[in-house]
């Protein structure tokens, strides 16, 4: 899906409603790079859900925008280097009078040279009535009737809207895991974001890793603590590596191991869990542990994953 032309030629503005226009000549730059993203529908269709799959996109959100302002928020994005480039704005009917004015805020963005795109989301009414009645909420627009006239009266108010989305989603069968890969298809196209991994040595004395996602035990391996040579240095040191690794099945085992997780990892990102942290551990974390996970790592790496690389217990003894 394309980002909405801006347009090169456009009719000297009005003043719809008492909101002031810019003017064209005094219109701010607006960064090539810049991604502005305008999410609206029904409520009870999931916006929320999308603004949250958007932040972990790492896109800058900001719920329950009253239009009138998102100009002014546009204009304030980065035009290049540091700053905010991917802008996110989530606008419903709990801005009641403002939501009226998102069209003419529209041609706003046309002026100032933003590429927007529009996202509606949708349910049916069958769909909403449930979510609200699980949630035992009202509807922000049913007053003293039913929760069905809330999304009647609402449906007629975004019907305008509706036409002019660039993206029309109907959460209706979804659940929240679906609609955020919908998002994250909308809008991560080829950059989609990595993987992140990280390979972490540790100390069973010290505990396990709260955050592990997988946890390898290499106290099997012949501890260098009992070397007299060694037991100053860590697994990081040549003669320690040395040491660990060739013991018989060791590297082997480091190798094998990185193999087995390069096969699964990408199921992470299928399930939308952009990271994954692996955790090996010896007796104290500072020899074995430390050794290991630097094979792990580097051929981690060797298989195109993004690794980081934590030593949580060096310098503890």
């Amino acid at each position: 899906m394309s980002p909405r032309d801006p347009g090169t030629e456009v009719d000297p503005p009005t003043v719809p409603h008492g909101i002031p226009l810019l003017d064209e000549k005094a219109a701010p730059v607006v960064g090539e790079t810049n991604e502005v993203l305008i999410i609206t529908g029904c409520s009870g269709a999931g916006r929320t859900g999308a603004a949250r799959a958007l932040e972990d996109l790492d896109w800058y959100v900001v719920d329950n925008l009253p239009p009138r302002m998102l100009p002014a928020l546009v204009g304030m994005m980065a035009p290049g280097g540091e700053g905010v480039h991917r802008l996110a704005a989530v606008v419903d009917v709990r801005s009641r009078a403002f939501f009226t004015d998102l069209l003419e805020t529209l041609d706003q963005l046309k002026l100032m040279g933003a590429a927007y795109r529009v996202v509606f989301l949708e349910a049916s009414p069958e769909t909403l009535v449930r979510r609200y009645e699980s949630n035992r909420r009202p509807h922000p627009l049913q007053g003293e009737g039913t929760i069905l006239d809330g999304i009647a009266a609402e449906a007629r108010l975004l019907e305008p809207l509706r036409r002019v989305a660039d993206e029309i989603v109907d959460t209706s069968g979804m659940s929240v895991h679906d609609l955020t890969r919908h998002i994250r298809d909308v809008v991560a196209g080829a950059e989609e974001r990595p993987l992140r991994v990280t390979v972490e040595s540790f100390g069973f004395k010290y505990g396990l890793p709260l955050d592990a996602d997988h946890v390898l035990d290499v106290r099997f391996l012949k501890n260098p603590y009992w070397v007299d040579e060694l037991r100053h240095l860590t697994g990081r040191d040549q003669a320690v590596a040395q040491y660990v690794l060739s013991q018989p099945g060791a590297r082997d085992l480091a190798i094998g191991y990185a193999d087995l997780l390069a096969t699964m990892l990408p199921g992470y990102l299928a399930e939308l869990k952009p990271f994954a942290t692996i955790a090996i551990g010896c007796t104290g974390g500072k020899h074995r542990s430390v050794a290991t996970t630097e094979v792990v790592a580097s051929r981690l790496r060797e298989k195109g994953f993004a690794v980081r690389v934590v030593h949580r217990d060096l310098g503890r003894e």
